[in-house]
């Protein structure tokens, strides 16, 4: 009913249509994954020497090369990890003081947020690597990266969830305001549960700009995944195999996170809706009496 209404239903000829285009553009990408096998083939990239290291256990440097790859992966979550949880206090703290705070002080927070949302992320992590330092700040190279990366990921997601409370009904806070909740308890039961559930798919997706953008710790010569794949480089002449590998490795890692998004997401709505049941279930039995 509802996609009937949204748009026309398409008929046999519009079927058969999507159908061919469907197959030619699977046949189009078929020709391209072909060709590019065929031409690293030809020029020896597919020997069991370039990727015997690191897919065959039983080769020499198998250990060895994982090794390095596990301490870079550690590296690489653990700056991410950090760097998310400061981007989400901070930016959650910057979105209620532009909602609650006095003009004059939600003035200094716009100034910030619009100052650091301008400014490249690698100019934030070499900022924190070449200024802190001057004013006695001696950190070790990871908390130089994460400095940088929340700096600038804190006044996206401040936007994200600003947008988030913004965007729900006025009616929802009223009837907080009408049973006698206060300013701040408003925002930290009705508002906030709700903006981060709303806007959880964007979150998600600047929590894997985060992961993504720990590859910038070479700049403070931080040891990453990315890092120790340079490593191996240097030492295997495998470029293209070790850097498809830190690919998939990421690629698993933001899947991982979308994954639970979803789950969360779900968690929230069953909790929700089991709310929801007990309530009417409650209405029902005073009516009853």
């Amino acid at each position: 009913m509802t996609n009937a209404v949204l748009y026309e239903t398409p008929g046999p000829q519009a079927k058969r249509r999507s159908l061919v285009a469907s197959a030619v553009v699977g046949l189009l990408l078929l020709a391209v994954v072909g060709w590019v096998l065929y031409t690293l083939g030809v020029q020896g990239q597919l020997t069991a020497e370039k990727w015997g290291p690191l897919l065959d256990p039983t080769n020499g440097t198998f250990t060895a090369l994982w090794g390095l790859m596990g301490t870079g992966l550690l590296g690489t979550l653990t700056a991410a990890v950090l760097a998310m949880v400061f981007s989400m206090v901070l930016g959650t703290a910057m979105a209620i003081t532009r909602i609650v705070s006095a003009p004059w002080y939600r003035w200094l927070v716009v100034g910030v947020v619009e100052l650091l949302r301008g400014v490249p992320v690698v100019i934030m992590v070499f900022f924190a690597f070449r200024v802190l330092p001057s004013f006695g700040l001696d950190l070790s190279p990871m908390w130089f990266l994460v400095i940088g990366l929340t700096a600038y990921n804190s006044v996206i997601i401040a936007e994200i969830v600003r947008a988030g409370v913004l965007a729900l009904p006025q009616g929802q806070s009223e009837a907080a305001y009408a049973i006698g909740l206060r300013r701040g308890q408003v925002l930290r039961s009705v508002l906030l549960p709700q903006a981060f559930r709303a806007m959880l798919p964007a979150l998600i997706s600047q929590l894997v700009v985060i992961v993504k953008d720990t590859s910038l710790g070479f700049i403070v010569a931080y040891v990453d995944v990315v890092r120790e794949a340079q490593v191996i480089i240097q030492n295997l002449n495998n470029p293209i195999q070790t850097y498809i590998v830190v690919g998939a490795i990421f690629i698993l890692i933001n899947y991982g996170l979308s994954r639970l998004a979803v789950y969360t997401e779900r968690r929230l709505s069953q909790g929700r809706k089991g709310k929801l049941g007990t309530v009417e279930a409650d209405q029902s039995a005073t009516a009853g009496d």
